[in-house]
């Protein structure tokens, strides 16, 4: 087996290993809708994926007024938990971290999910078991803040230069830079490729199948 060039992998989860990113954006749509608000464009509602309820919400909706946030989250509630359990991972995904757990790498996640929303993620896949830690954004800083990254690093006790982050985001790619690690961007999620090439990742890959044969063979 060749030696680990990174021992701790950390993926972001919607949009890099769930193909949700397009579900997230129907449900911030349909719960404005349910307000009376006018919906956001598809590219304004998908630029704040990743990022914690109370800052996706501050960015996207400045003019809301913060008592009405808890209508807005629930209706999105109401919405995503209606389907969550039949959104899908991305074709091979299940296969690759199979392959990387098998290979012995630390895998966690970083994700700007709820810990519950993370935990029915993980176990509608059947992936739980291959994670060896997760951060979320209802328990530590919200993304592009280092602390998720920070905290696994601890947690797991690797080094900086040990670990990856792969995420489909500017707000990962971003996370990953102010903690010092190196990063891997998912062209295909949340964010356009082409927007995602001035933060400094190794490479943009635009398919799963892409990023999953960078991880075989660089990682």
């Amino acid at each position: 087996m060749a030696e680990r060039r990174y021992e701790l992998l950390i993926f972001d989860w919607d949009g890099t290993l769930m193909d949700s990113a397009g579900t997230i954006v129907d449900c911030i749509q349909a719960a404005c809708a349910d307000l009376g608000l006018p919906p956001p464009s598809r590219q304004a509602a998908s630029h704040i994926i990743g990022l914690g309820l109370a800052d996706a919400l501050a960015r996207l909706l400045p003019e809301l007024p913060v008592e009405a946030h808890p209508r807005l989250v629930e209706r999105y509630r109401h919405h995503y938990l209606s389907q969550d359990a039949g959104i899908p991972l991305f074709e091979g995904a299940a296969e690759l971290i199979g392959d990387l757990h098998g290979r012995g790498h630390l895998l966690a996640v970083a994700t700007g999910k709820a810990r519950r929303g993370l935990a029915r993620a993980l176990a509608h896949t059947g992936l739980g078991g291959y994670f060896h830690a997760s951060r979320t954004a209802d328990e530590t800083f919200s993304k592009p803040h280092p602390a998720m990254i920070e905290e696994l690093l601890d947690e797991l006790m690797v080094a900086p230069e040990r670990a990856l982050m792969i995420g489909d985001t500017s707000h990962d790619l971003e996370m990953a830079r102010n903690a010092g690690v190196a990063a891997l961007a998912a062209g295909y999620g949340a964010h356009p490729a082409e927007s995602l090439t001035d933060y400094g990742a190794l490479a943009v890959c635009e398919s799963f199948a892409e990023l999953a044969r960078w991880l075989r063979v660089n990682a």
